[in-house]
């Protein structure tokens, strides 16, 4: 049974978040080095990529956790896996083994819980890196740009070549904050498809920064999507920034406008002023549940 049987059938259930699952195990220094890193000048704690390399009984662990409680799709721990992000810890020479060996890790327990009925799939995590193609970081220089288009097509295709070779069966271009940097993502993607004359699925997910409903660089739901619809995705949808229930309308209107499957992976809510979150399982799941039933979405999950 391929991915695409598998949505004719049901609403595919992607896992939640990686971030708080690592969080639990209280990490130190010492869990983001290796023999490799040992002398390493940098700072490491806190590159949670680098546990792909570091601890994957750790990521391991956490995929099978997720199937375990009922993902059909599980995201690979590479969200910040290019050379781009990675430039900040100094290790842009680790983006293709931090990619690769994280998307074998995903396709270990992927391979560990399919059955014949009940694939079981590896999406590749695309975060949008720290830096943003079509605003300026600096209001006294408008037109400066801290990264050019091409620089991330780049580090988008290096990713991609990782991924694919370890394994995945998706690619998954997420929390797209700035469309610049998504297309910069969708054209490295397709080039490199066309280069190995595959035809893997893309899923692409936006994020809406606050009510106004638009993202960072300002484009509305509406016009992400259009901007976007030339890569022929999987999927469209939403992940972060916005709790479920101040996502609803948005996630309606893609499903009005979208003629792709729609996706909504949201977190806990925007946080509290302690910096803690309020929504509950409970809550969170019978607002997307109406989601369902009210038949917006193909693909949902949790995030952050």
């Amino acid at each position: 049974m391929t991915l695409y049987d598998l949505a004719q059938q049901k609403i595919l259930i992607l896992d939640g978040a990686m971030g708080t699952m690592i969080q639990r195990h209280s990490l130190e220094e010492e869990d983001f080095r290796n023999a490799d890193l040992e002398d390493h000048p940098n700072s490491l704690k806190g590159n949670n990529d680098l546990l792909s390399l570091t601890r994957p009984d750790i990521i391991l662990d956490i995929h099978r956790k997720y199937f375990e409680a009922g993902c059909d799709i599980v995201e690979t721990n590479t969200f910040s896996s290019t050379t781009i992000a990675q430039a900040d810890y100094a290790l842009e020479h680790l983006v293709y083994p931090l990619n690769f060996e994280s998307a074998k890790l995903a396709r270990q327990a992927a391979d560990e819980y399919s059955t014949p009925d009940r694939p079981r799939f590896v999406a590749g995590s695309m975060g949008p890196t720290n830096r943003t193609a079509s605003m300026s970081p600096d209001v006294n220089r408008p037109g400066f740009r801290a990264i050019t288009f091409h620089a991330l097509v780049d580090a988008y295709a290096e990713q991609t070549k990782g991924l694919m070779d370890g394994g995945a069966d998706i690619l998954m271009v997420e929390t797209v904050f700035d469309t610049l940097n998504c297309k910069a993502a969708i054209f490295a993607l397709l080039e490199v498809k066309d280069e190995l004359e595959i035809d893997t699925p893309i899923m692409i997910s936006g994020t809406i920064t606050d009510a106004s409903g638009r993202t960072l660089s300002g484009q509305t739901v509406e016009a992400f999507w259009y901007s976007v619809s030339h890569a022929k995705p999987l999927s469209i949808g939403l992940n972060c920034a916005l709790g479920a229930d101040q996502m609803r309308p948005f996630i309606k209107e893609l499903s009005d406008k979208a003629w792709c499957r729609v996706s909504a992976h949201p977190n806990a809510g925007l946080p509290n002023e302690f910096g803690e979150y309020d929504e509950t399982p409970e809550s969170m799941s019978k607002v997307v549940g109406e989601f369902a039933s009210s038949g917006f979405l193909n693909i949902v999950g949790g995030c952050c």
